[in-house]
């Protein structure tokens, strides 16, 4: 009896991404259901966010960024041009824009362009 009230007490609750949903769901809703369980959507996004930036904002912006990395939900980009980098500092709300609409959520706070 105490063996088995032990037993029952010592065992682990299970993962959530280990529970099976009987459900059917599409390919998108599994993998999106388990990097939120993991708790690695955001750092998910934020890969993501640095390889599509050629297709968000074009090639002519892309070919004059030398280095992109983000780090406490700031994107940091390093341009190759100063008359871009002032320009895109003055547009930096439309740099937001583009990344949301591409996303359909906010991925990162804010974009420093150096």
């Amino acid at each position: 009896m105490f063996i088995t009230l032990v037993l029952s007490l010592m065992k682990k609750k299970p993962h959530p991404a280990g529970i099976r949903n009987k459900a059917t769901v599409t390919l998108k809703d599994a993998i999106g259901a388990m990097l939120k369980s993991y708790n690695i959507d955001m750092k998910f996004d934020e890969a993501s966010l640095v390889s599509a930036w050629e297709k968000i904002m074009g090639k002519a912006i892309s070919n004059r960024t030398s280095k992109i990395y983000i780090r406490d939900n700031v994107m940091v980009v390093t341009l190759s041009s100063a008359p871009l980098k002032h320009e895109l500092n003055n547009s930096k709300d439309k740099v937001m824009d583009l990344i949301k609409k591409h996303y359909g959520k906010p991925v990162v706070k804010d974009v420093l362009f150096i």
